[in-house]
């Protein structure tokens, strides 16, 4: 039996358990008690901790990090992560102004620096201003948390989604435009499970 454990069990384990289910099983071994030896002490995971990582990688003060409720990004790190997303970002905040755009490599919308301080409603087209004000409109109110639309581009198939930013205590902070041409996602068909060779 020691063998089987040794050599088929235990190899398998280590092999198929993610670390956190082995937490799982250390945290609720008590309960079901211990054959022969008890251990002597509790297994606490190597866990790297990320912020004094952070602070010795930029020592000198110039990098720095901003600390999420999971987690934490250097400033460097972030523009590049919210760069590499595929699609377009745009935060607008509570008073309607534009703070904020990703610059992602495909953009569906070209902006330029120029939109950012100008009014959500300065960077639309006059006719569509009211669905604009709309839209900000129940987001502040609470009647609504997202809007979507979706048009076509040429060959491109837009999806262009509305969220509501709100604070934990449902304070409206302001609005995310997240805009994808999707065209590539409607034409996908049956699965994908392998890496592809290019």
């Amino acid at each position: 039996m020691v063998y089987k454990e040794d050599n088929i069990l235990l190899p398998l384990a280590e092999d198929n358990f993610s670390e956190d289910e082995w937490i799982t099983i250390a945290e609720e071994s008590d309960d079901i008690g211990y054959c022969l030896v008890e251990p002597e002490g509790k297994w606490v995971p190597e866990r790297v901790n990320v912020e004094n990582k952070e602070i010795k990688e930029n020592s000198d003060g110039e990098e720095g990090y901003i600390k999420f409720e999971t987690g934490i990004l250097s400033r460097k790190e972030l523009p590049y992560i919210l760069n590499t997303l595929p699609f377009d970002i745009t935060f607008v905040d509570k008073d309607n102004i534009v703070k904020y755009y990703s610059q992602g490599k495909e953009k569906i919308f070209p902006r330029t620096k120029a939109v950012i301080g100008r009014t959500v409603q300065n960077c639309h087209p006059p006719a569509s201003v009211h669905v604009v004000d709309k839209i900000v409109e129940d987001f502040r109110s609470g009647k609504k948390d997202h809007e979507d639309f979706w048009i076509k581009m040429g060959g491109k198939y837009v999806y262009i989604r509305y969220f509501a930013v709100r604070d934990e205590n449902g304070e409206y902070l302001g609005t995310v435009e997240v805009t994808q041409d999707i065209q590539p996602v409607r034409e996908l068909q049956g699965e994908k499970r392998l890496v592809s060779d290019e």
